[in-house]
């Protein structure tokens, strides 16, 4: 008798799960967006963090329901590949590995950034450009991340556990701190949106906003290594997502209000992320609270060096998925039988992060490309929990949105949204890359006669529909683009167009796609009389 494949081991709880999910959401973003967000939208950047956490809870219900019928490792890439065939799956792989690596290496140039201010020799210049001992710093930490990685699940939960108390206790000490400071007048002397409606837009996408809140796929890509999975999983992704929100919120609103006077009497709050870059270390040190400074930066290196390695764990996951994805990459799709990780795809995530090290962008201009590249990934499951709906009626849903028919769409067209305000300038290569793509994997499955082509084109065509269409509407709206559509007619044709789409997806689900083994060992077919129905135990 063969001896059983490994597999994963389920060994997270509760609380491993929500301080997970509140771990990757909460990294880098609050150590840098607050001034940012400021400096582009003013004092009605508390709205733009209110709608950024409500964007991302409609997403997450499409999570909870679609991670609760199939918890499997990586699943933000195999949910939409079940649904639409191979090439999606090997579309959102593509870009979701580029998004998480490069997430990894970002989280750990901005520890190193924070900690520039106080050992020196790390930063070479003022655009955060690291110096040989910097790097070398950022390779050591990557390097033990990796350790931490292939030790097991077990070992990883009880690190992010102690990092992630830390990382709630600062920024609490922080918003208790600077509210002593409040000054009201900062939110409607100088306008509470100076910039217009369309300034709130741009944060939202490019500010770093939806940066900061998409940290809840890592939730997905353990999925398999969770106990109890149909109610656990949903429980900690929206704990994790509300709150996150309640505390960048908190955080926004002491910022505005303890800013000085004085630095916003030359120019508002316009360039107010030039004079406070770091913005709640450089706030502490204006205000005389060199102790809140000094706790900033410890917190600064701990909190986004701990969601660095949460992506870690997650990029090693989705590197996993994908290769059972119908690509190139099956040798990495091998589970280590010791301590139930896949080792192989641990190694390549530290080769990814290693290239992201090389010379690199700050973090301002990553966050518009990163955010892009995550929202876009994010925009799927939708898609892919209403197709299922109609392919797989009586599939197991422990978790059931009720009102799907209404946020699975206005979750798609929330996330086109997203994408669109990024510009024209980060979406001209972004969706030009991903089409690249799927015609060279189509090519190369046509060549070498995998699977049914025609089949696989039917029912993933109106994705590459979708990339073509955001590419013309990006390039005539008034996000970077030529501006032939004006604001907000623009904003109403991205609704429109991805109101479309949605219903062409909705309704070209593979056709008797016969599923991969699920981690427990059952095949599964897209066909209702192979899949038994069962009473959901939560629904909404």
């Amino acid at each position: 008798m063969a001896p059983p494949s490994p597999t994963f081991n389920r060994s997270l709880s509760l609380l491993d799960l929500t301080l997970l999910g509140f771990g990757a959401v909460f990294g880098s973003g609050w150590l840098f967006a607050a001034s940012h967000v400021a400096a582009i939208v003013g004092p009605a950047s508390i709205l733009s963090w209110l709608m950024g956490g409500i964007a991302v809870l409609f997403l997450g219900l499409i999570y909870c329901e679609l991670a609760a019928a199939l918890p499997e490792a990586g699943g933000m890439i195999r949910y939409p590949a079940y649904a639409h065939g191979p090439l999606l799956g090997a579309l959102l792989g593509f870009i979701t590995v580029i998004a998480y690596s490069s997430l990894i290496s970002i989280e750990i140039i901005a520890a190193r950034q924070y900690a520039g201010s106080w050992v020196p020799g790390l930063t070479a210049n003022k655009a955060g450009d690291p110096t040989l001992l910097g790097w070398g710093m950022q390779v050591a930490v990557l390097a033990g991340m990796l350790r931490l990685n292939i030790s097991g699940v077990k070992t990883f939960a009880l690190f992010n556990n102690i990092i992630t108390f830390f990382k709630f206790v600062v920024p609490m000490l922080v918003i208790g701190v600077l509210l002593l400071f409040l000054r009201p007048d900062n939110f409607t002397k100088y306008g509470f949106m100076p910039f217009g409606g369309q300034s709130m837009e741009s944060a939202v996408s490019v500010g770093g906003v939806i940066f900061a809140y998409l940290g809840l796929t890592p939730i997905i890509a353990v999925a398999s290594e969770v106990r109890n999975p149909q109610r656990t999983i949903p429980i900690a992704l929206t704990l994790s997502i509300f709150l996150a929100a309640f505390v960048y919120i908190l955080l926004q609103v002491a910022f505005i209000g303890s800013v000085p006077a004085r630095m916003l009497a030359p120019h508002g709050w316009a360039g107010i992320d030039r004079l406070l870059p770091l913005p709640f270390h450089d706030i502490a040190i204006t205000l005389g609270l060199g102790w809140l400074g000094f706790a900033v930066v410890i917190d600064a290196v701990v909190s986004p060096t701990g969601t660095g390695n949460i992506y870690m764990g997650s990029t090693t996951r989705i590197i996993y998925a994908w290769s059972r994805s119908g690509t190139f990459l099956s040798w990495f799709g091998h589970l280590d039988p010791r301590h139930g990780i896949p080792r192989r795809a641990a190694f390549l995530t530290f080769g990814l992060g290693l290239f992201w090290m090389l010379p690199f962008p700050s973090w301002e201009a990553l966050i518009g490309v990163v955010s892009s590249a995550l929202i876009m990934s994010y925009a799927f499951a939708p898609v892919a929990a209403a197709a299922l709906r109609h392919a797989a009626p009586d599939l197991v849903r422990p978790f059931r949105v009720r009102c799907i028919r209404v946020i699975g769409p206005v979750s798609f067209m929330i996330a086109s949204l997203i994408v669109f305000w990024s510009g024209w300038y980060t979406l001209s290569w972004l969706l030009s890359v991903q089409l690249i793509f799927a015609v060279g994997f189509l090519a190369i499955r046509t060549l070498r006669a995998m699977g049914n082509t025609g089949e696989d084109i039917r029912s993933s065509a109106w994705v590459l529909a979708y990339f073509t269409g955001m590419l013309a509407l990006s390039a005539s709206g008034s996000f970077g683009g030529y501006g032939f559509v004006p604001h907000p007619f623009d904003d109403m044709a991205v609704v429109i167009f991805a109101g479309l789409i949605f219903i062409w997806g909705e309704h070209t689900a593979h056709r008797n796609m016969t599923l991969p083994d699920a981690p427990t060992g059952i095949p599964m077919t897209m066909t209702p009389d192979t899949l038994i129905a069962q009473e959901p135990v939560i629904s909404l």
